[in-house]
């Protein structure tokens, strides 16, 4: 494993971003900001045929199953998401799958999937279809964190942090940013993936019915890996999204990206515990020690300092966009010792 991404990771870095070409702004394409209106439409209905075969199973989650297949009219290997039977009908699954799909499809950025369709099977369970990516979870990354020096694991949070800069300037929150969500492609691929829980207002401004769901709700643990997962998720999330607040933002987002961070550098989360609850507490109240306490290797001063400024528990402390996290991460904050791999 780490020889394919050491090989990808040479491929990205801080360098280019000081030799980035300026282009124009995009022209406007009647898509500015995302809205419930169009996230949420009703799917036009079934397409006749049968276009997908050889179905593999790559994962199961709480409500859904990823598949690879084969586009048989395209000839080529794409993955498959649908709803778990169990959830093929119920009203409110089906309108955040529709959302997610259309979210992701909406979002064209580099550090996002591309989306090819979606559409209704024989048994009128919903699906969509995206490019289908050989990699690792950055879950899996962080578990040989040793093998990588600090500069090419804070690129792919870099990465995920255009992503969401991107998403943010479209009105799109994310709201359930981990590891486990972020894949690691092997040409140099950084993909942050599955916004399910994504919050998209109304062109109304009124809030729909769930909007304040979180990770936990989302999740229906059912052994002790589920469990497990949970207590994963919840090391993520922003005290304002434990809370429920309506009136979420970005910011949330930032949070996560800063636990994403601490981790990077303290090798656990800021927030850990025996227990969901006790996770829960911990992300409310607690103050985490700088990471430099915990690590064994050198930690960049300017980098803890950026990670803390996105754990402030008060979203108006913390740092204020992913566009101004772009930015920090982006400046010398590197010194001549945190080149080093981090061998243990």
């Amino acid at each position: 494993m780490s020889l394919c991404l050491r090989t990808h990771f040479c491929h990205t870095g801080v360098i280019a971003e000081k030799t980035r070409l300026r282009f124009p702004p995009p022209p406007r394409d009647g898509l500015a900001v995302l809205y419930l209106e169009d996230t949420d439409a009703p799917i036009a209905g079934r397409v006749e045929g049968t276009r997908y075969a050889y179905f593999k199973t790559i994962a199961r989650g709480g409500r859904s199953i990823i598949q690879s297949c084969k586009d048989l009219r395209l000839s080529r290997v794409v993955c498959y998401k649908t709803l778990r039977p169990e959830f093929s009908t119920d009203p409110t699954a089906r309108q955040r799958f529709l959302r997610e799909a259309r979210v992701t499809a909406m979002l064209v950025h580099p550090n996002t999937v591309p989306v090819y369709d979606l559409g209704e099977d024989r048994h009128q369970r919903l699906y969509f279809t995206m490019k289908f990516v050989h990699g690792y979870t950055f879950r899996e990354v962080l578990n040989y964190r040793e093998r990588y020096d600090i500069n090419q694991l804070v690129e792919v949070l870099l990465q995920v942090t255009r992503a969401l800069a991107y998403a943010h300037t479209h009105g799109v929150v994310h709201r359930d940013v981990k590891p486990e969500n972020i894949l690691v492609g092997p040409f140099g691929e950084v993909l942050l993936m599955d916004w399910g829980l994504a919050k998209v207002r109304s062109r109304s401004e009124s809030a729909v019915a769930d909007e304040a769901q979180t990770p936990v709700d989302n999740h229906e643990p059912s052994g002790l890996s589920d469990h497990e997962q949970l207590q994963g998720t919840v090391s993520y999330m922003s005290p304002e999204q434990i809370r429920r607040d309506p009136d979420i933002d970005g910011r949330s987002d930032i949070f996560s990206l800063g636990a994403v961070l601490y981790e990077i550098l303290a090798g656990r989360p800021p927030a850990v515990g025996n227990t969901v609850e006790e996770i829960l507490q911990a992300v409310r109240s607690e103050q985490p020690v700088p990471p430099s306490s915990l690590s064994k290797h050198e930690v960049p001063p300017r980098l803890q300092d950026i990670c803390l400024r996105c754990l402030e528990k008060d979203p108006d402390t913390r740092m204020p966009s992913a566009s101004q996290l772009v930015r920090e991460l982006t400046q010398d904050w590197i010194d001549a010792n945190s080149r080093k791999p981090w061998r243990r």
